[in-house]
């Protein structure tokens, strides 16, 4: 499991102009830091006030503490929200305000490789927030498998499931008003992925809708990760992300070729 998500990433930039575009959004923000570390908060605050707040009174979930029990699906989220959030406002701003990429397809970059650039990007803001809120929950006692080792790369499968899907997105945005799609998609995702309840607390036709959500796939990865529930049907987790992004990074590319060269 492991292995593969480590290798995708790279195996996609070799022959790629793709570093060129990470390397400019380096240079952007390295000045910047401040706004991208920002973004690890919100998913750290609710594990604070509802796993370890609440879960003092509610006790155990599943076999393991509330605060446990909750802190994955929040490194989850976490992976999705840095994913999301540089794969479509910000891209939306080079595409339509800024202009970015069409002085970029100046150069040898081509449509492909901005879109590759740019989640490969995303994800990575996803994985500096997974980073540090895996420390935290070291911190805090609430890793009790040494499976957990497997918890980042998991995350940089996240990132370019929700990153490939966000920019893939974001190339039909036509102005910041569509983007109250994108929060009506997260939020309910957020808070109905088996996020703060296990899945058995829904009605059974809720369960069934809950179960084909890209979250859910990313929380039950993670969760299992690290209490060790461990079982082989997370390798359909795994690829169901790993499509996602595909599939994300396939349609960003052609709608990038489409509206800036046709």
């Amino acid at each position: 499991m492991a292995t593969s998500v480590l290798r995708i990433t790279p195996s996609l930039l070799v022959g790629s102009r793709a570093p060129a575009v990470i390397a400019r959004n380096i240079r952007v923000y390295r000045y910047s830091w401040g706004v991208i570390v920002s973004g690890f908060f919100e998913p750290l605050f609710y594990l604070l006030a509802l796993g370890v707040g609440l879960g003092s009174v509610i006790g155990d979930v599943d076999g393991v503490s509330y605060a446990a029990f909750v802190a994955p699906a929040m490194l989850a989220t976490s992976a999705m929200n840095g994913a999301v959030t540089d794969s479509t406002f910000n891209v939306f701003f080079k595409l339509k305000y800024n202009k970015i990429y069409d002085a970029v397809l100046s150069t040898p970059v081509a449509p492909f490789d901005i879109a590759l650039g740019e989640i490969v990007w995303a994800l990575g803001r996803g994985l500096i927030y997974s980073t540090g809120f895996l420390a935290v929950m070291l911190a805090l006692g609430l890793v009790s498998s040494p499976w957990a080792i497997l918890v980042l790369p998991v995350s940089v499968a996240i990132g370019f499931a929700f990153a490939g899907a966000g920019m893939a997105a974001t190339t039909y945005m036509r102005s910041w008003q569509d983007f109250e799609w994108v929060t009506l998609t997260i939020v309910p995702m957020f808070l109905l992925s088996a996020t703060f309840f296990p899945l058995s607390s829904y009605p059974p036709g809720l369960q069934l809708v809950v179960r084909v959500t890209p979250l859910y796939q990313a929380v039950d990865l993670v969760r299992s990760l690290t209490t060790g529930a461990v079982h082989p049907s997370l390798l359909l987790n795994l690829a169901y992300l790993l499509v996602m992004g595909v599939i994300g990074l396939w349609v960003a590319a052609r709608r990038l070729d489409k509206l800036l060269l046709h």
